[in-house]
């Protein structure tokens, strides 16, 4: 039997859950002077209520929003035990060891508490081409250049000092301080997704993360990405318990099913300029429907679930999440 399938048979563990903080929703609407405390009391209200983590997104010009590990810096000054996600970073926009020295920091400011979910990120759209050629970088390189930006990132946070000689970096007797205080430096989780149709990315993700995360995946795709991802890791010998399976969802909790899918709709032409991928996000409706997805996914190997709101009442959304959708997976 597969250890995947194996484990998922046994005694299940609560359910992590985290939420998206609306780092894209604030400059999509016009961001005001004094705005960003919206942004601190979700990561609080989700800090007190038990949540484990909190997440910010990423873009540098084609879906534009607060630059991610400054926004995790300021969250870490007002919260004290939350973890500190990105969902998803794009290292490979990024120069290896300035993001490196910028993530032992955040990680050290917070006491351990980042973690970075990253991708090799998508060119879907002539915005998301061009923001390549803006950051200097090209997308033809994209997959090459974030593994190695994300092995030098591991290494250099955990404290290491470095030679490397890789096809898009060179780097001799390299180090930052100060180191993270986790132990293999700041923990990657590598994103990971049946529908790519890609076997090397699950073979990336068991070599250079610490978990992986899906976005876009359906329930069965998603069983499909945490075995495979659980092969390369017994191929490696590492053991497949200490890798963290995470899937970020997109919800509209709401007693109309028709008006929430309306306004998630919206919402989601908003933020990407297109509703990229359908029934593949939501449910948009009564909690129940949530509970219901968040099941499945929990059956197919999720231990995290990273919840974000497609609304543009976010506080709304999170206390109802807490109050009808949470309590099922304690």
């Amino acid at each position: 039997m597969p250890q995947g399938l194996y484990r998922r048979d046994q005694e299940r563990e609560p359910v992590r859950f985290g939420i998206l903080l609306p780092t894209r929703r604030l400059v999509m609407e016009g961001g005001r002077p004094g705005q960003f405390k919206e942004i601190v009391s979700l990561a609080q209200t989700a800090e007190q209520a038990g949540l484990d983590s909190v997440w910010v997104g990423d873009s540098l010009t084609a879906k534009p929003r607060l630059e991610p590990l400054s926004t995790l810096t300021a969250v870490a000054m007002e919260t004290e035990r939350v973890r500190l996600g990105t969902a998803v970073l794009l290292p490979a926009l990024r120069y290896p060891v300035h993001l490196a020295h910028q993530a032992a920091t955040v990680d050290f400011i917070s006491d351990g508490r980042l973690i970075l979910g990253a991708g090799v990120g998508g060119a879907f759209n002539e915005a998301q081409r061009t923001e390549w050629s803006h950051a200097g970088v090209n997308l033809r390189t994209r997959a090459s250049r974030f593994e190695e930006v994300v092995e030098i990132v591991t290494r250099l946070t955990s404290g290491e000092t470095l030679d490397f000689d890789g096809e898009h970096f060179s780097l001799e007797s390299a180090s930052i301080a100060p180191k993270s205080p986790q132990d293999g430096g700041v923990p990657f989780l590598i994103a990971s997704h049946w529908r790519a149709g890609r076997d090397a990315q699950f073979a990336r993700a068991a070599r250079l993360g610490s978990g992986i995360i899906s976005i876009s995946d359906y329930p069965d795709e998603y069983a499909k990405v945490v075995d495979r991802v659980e092969h390369y890791t017994l191929l490696l010998s590492r053991d497949p318990a200490e890798i963290e399976k995470t899937f970020y969802m997109t919800v509209n909790l709401g007693p109309d099913a028709k008006e929430s899918a309306i306004e998630a709709d919206r919402f989601l032409k908003l933020y990407y300029g297109m509703n990229f991928w359908g029934d593949r996000w939501g449910p948009y409706g009564p909690s129940e429907l949530t509970v219901e997805r968040i099941s499945r996914y929990r059956e197919a190997g999720a231990e995290t679930m990273i919840v974000r709101f497609a609304a543009f009442d976010q506080e709304t959304q999170l206390h109802q999440l807490l109050e009808d959708v949470v309590p099922n997976f304690a």
